[in-house]
């Protein structure tokens, strides 16, 4: 603890080797289950894309990702536009630094439901 993406130090130690989830602060809003569906078994940092600096997320994604090497990574964005920038920092950050760790990126729909889902692989990003 903090989970806000702001706040969290790379080196926290929740986050080591974790099954790591990076979510927009709004999802969790729009996903009922959002605890039982996402949360269970994961490390979570939070931020929002929109309000944040998305050159600061992606240094301290990369430094995160550097430090805590986790095991994989989901990202958790809404449909809306303003929100593809926490993947695409995260995205970018995990090609640089470990491009061999699992990705998923889900688009959450403004009720809930899982609009894509998609598995990347780094090389790709």
């Amino acid at each position: 603890w903090p989970v806000q993406l702001m706040l969290v130090p790379p080196h926290a130690p929740f986050l080591k080797n974790a099954d790591l989830l990076i979510c927009a602060d709004c999802v969790p809003f729009a996903v009922p289950d959002f605890h039982q569906r996402y949360l269970s078994g994961r490390a979570v940092v939070v931020g929002c894309p929109k309000l944040d600096d998305l050159q600061y997320y992606f240094d301290k994604l990369k430094e995160l990702f550097k430090q805590a090497q986790p095991r994989r990574v989901t990202v958790l964005k809404m449909e809306v536009p303003c929100c593809g920038g926490i993947a695409q920092a995260a995205l970018q950050a995990l090609a640089a630094i470990a491009p061999e760790t699992p990705i998923e990126v889900h688009t959450i729909a403004v009720r809930g439901d899982i609009s894509r889902r998609v598995l990347k692989a780094h090389d790709a990003a």
